[in-house]
């Protein structure tokens, strides 16, 4: 198992406002762009089984099904039910801090395959912080443009 990690980071928005942006994608409307990421396959009043379609270069995409689970306003969940590797699990973690949020990012990431696994296991992972890493990027400047209005 491989640990999944991005820096935590502070946000100014309320926490309630985070935690929207994150959700938006996969429980409200989707803008064109994220629908050419994201196709929710099937919704229930707190979860989600959704297709995320990552670029991972040379003209590839990657494509993962992956549960979205959603505890308001604290936390959202993902665990993989299909992708490059057999198992990962992953939350975004929000809590508040001075009128403002901290998002944590955590998560898990397992191989089989013995050594071929794991060597594929870390190529898998870097691409994956680099993703999340991202989006985290895009939540707190989208969640900072919203406190601002």
């Amino acid at each position: 198992m491989r640990k999944l990690s991005v820096s935590p980071t502070d946000i100014q928005a309320r926490r309630e406002v985070v935690f929207e942006v994150l959700a938006e994608p996969y429980l409200g409307r989707q803008t064109r762009s994220v629908a050419e990421k994201i196709t929710v396959l099937e919704r229930g009043s707190d979860m989600v089984l959704a297709a995320h379609r990552t670029r991972v270069g040379a003209g590839l995409v990657a494509v993962t099904v992956e549960t979205v689970r959603f505890t308001r306003p604290e936390r959202v969940e993902f665990r993989l039910v299909r992708g490059p590797v057999p198992h990962v699990v992953e939350q975004f973690l929000l809590s508040e801090r001075d009128g403002g949020c901290v998002l944590e990012y955590t998560g898990e990431l397992g191989t089989d395959g013995w050594a071929a696994g794991a060597c594929w296991g870390q190529i898998v992972a870097r691409r994956w912080e680099t993703v999340v890493a991202d989006t985290v990027v895009t939540v707190k400047a989208e969640a900072e443009r919203r406190a601002r209005r």
